[in-house]
């Protein structure tokens, strides 16, 4: 049961192995701590850690980093509006940030590196290149020549009539029809803050971070380099061309991209303005955990479209499961080694976890649903078989003899008074259960 993963450079599915052993160097673009991470980016960040989860579940160890922008052109402009200083106003955001990772049950990144920790790393790649001349000096800042790197452009198929040789563009973030030379480092300016350098005082581009926080923890070639598709230009590309030109060595051997987030036909994006946070699923009544569950149900690979009525059934089927796991029997041994090569089978196909999903509600037995956690993430393991109290078991037996002789509304009365309790009914094949309400 190989692992393969689609590898965005190739365009096609390929065998995995790390480059050493059995332990994989994994870099995945985090955010940009400027605002409440929305729930199209937390999916971004649930691939992450599905894919994390499926190498350890084939016995690698993974060393994973993942970048916190905290300096660029979104967080020097929030500290303004806000009229903080920027290590406050970042620090902020990255709080919410780990706690939404820690609510939706991602495993914590082995680091989590900040730009602002790294302006060393960034100065120095940058006067590589500088000497290299391959980076270029104007009134402005340091910028790459997109010419003198032959493969610029391969990895996001830009053709060589779209790149704009010679024209400059100094904004962090823009689009393939702006495919021009870019800025490595921004010379001071008034209320920015700055870092001296040996080509001038000022501040890193956008791009430039990854670059230089990957090289310095994980080496090149990286093994897998993860991030949303929309990343693929121009900040992936930019980071091959600085880490390919500077060190002469290939950079990442698998980019594994995750697709969008939609809304009404539309990626979720903030310049968009068709954007959820956690926080306003959880205000409605959801927990973090069913948007989790909603995002199993599609591959990584494949636009995801979110509604209400789509979390809402994601809510009802995840409470089902916990229901399943609680009342499961023990599994026995020859059919838990068979869920267990069905289920590897599955993930390991491109990370197929839609069908590992349904072999959850295939199971019949408790370990096996366990087992398939390790990859899922709900927590099902944490869960306590909750036992109500006799006189609810009571209500429960006499509401089951109403319902057989069709007293309908006596029985719904039994449940109400249930339900005021705090616990639910769940009728499942093998008779009625309650369940104590989250």
């Amino acid at each position: 049961m190989p692992l393969k993963l689609y590898n965005a450079l190739s365009r096609k599915k390929e065998n995995f192995k790390p480059l050493k052993g059995k332990t994989v160097s994994f870099y995945a673009c985090g955010p940009t701590v400027y605002d409440f991470v929305h729930i199209g980016n937390l999916r971004t960040f649930i691939f992450d850690d599905l894919l994390r989860r499926t190498l350890e579940l084939n016995g690698y160890r993974v060393r994973e980093i993942m970048n916190l922008t905290d300096v660029d052109d979104k967080t020097i402009r929030g500290a303004k509006d806000s009229g903080k200083k920027l290590k406050d106003y970042t620090l902020f955001y990255e709080k919410s940030f780990l706690a939404d990772v820690d609510s939706l049950n991602i495993l914590p990144s082995e680091k989590y590196t900040r730009a602002t920790d790294h302006i060393r790393e960034m100065i120095k790649i940058t006067d590589i290149l500088l000497k290299k001349q391959v980076a270029y000096k104007t009134k402005d800042g340091i910028y790459f020549d997109i010419s003198k790197f032959k493969n610029y452009g391969k990895f996001s198929r830009l053709k060589a009539r779209e790149l704009k040789i010679g024209a400059r563009v100094s904004s962090d973030e823009y689009e393939k029809n702006n495919a021009q030379d870019f800025a490595l480092w921004k010379f001071k300016k008034e209320n920015e803050p700055s870092w001296a350098a040996p080509f001038g005082e000022g501040r890193p581009g956008w791009h430039i971070e990854c670059s230089a926080m990957s090289v310095k923890y994980l080496g090149m070639p990286i093994d897998i380099h993860t991030g949303g598709v929309d990343l693929i230009f121009p900040h992936h590309e930019n980071e091959i061309a600085q880490a390919e030109a500077a060190y002469g060595k290939k950079f990442v051997r698998f980019f594994v991209e995750g697709e969008h987030l939609n809304i009404g036909g539309k990626k979720m994006a903030k310049s968009l303005g068709n954007i959820y946070t956690l926080q306003d699923i959880q205000s409605r009544g959801f927990e973090s955990l069913d948007f989790r569950y909603l995002t199993l149900t599609a591959r990584y690979r494949s636009p995801l479209s979110f509604t209400w009525e789509s979390l809402s059934a994601a809510r009802n089927a995840r409470k089902k499961l916990e229901g399943k796991t609680i009342s499961a029997p023990k599994s026995g041994a020859k059919v838990l080694r068979k869920f267990r090569v069905e289920l590897l089978t599955a993930i390991n196909d491109d990370l197929n976890i839609p069908k590992a999903l349904a072999l959850v509600w295939k199971a019949k037995g408790k370990d096996e649903i366990l087992y398939a956690d390790k990859i899922l993430g709900l927590g099902l393991d944490k869960l306590k078989k909750v036992r109500a109290n006799i006189e609810l078991e009571k209500l429960l037996r006499k509401r089951e003899v109403l319902r057989k002789g069709k007293k309908w509304r006596e029985a719904d009365a039994i449940r109400n008074r249930i339900l005021e309790d705090g616990y639910i009914i769940e009728d499942t094949p093998g008779g009625a259960k309650l369940r104590k309400v989250s």
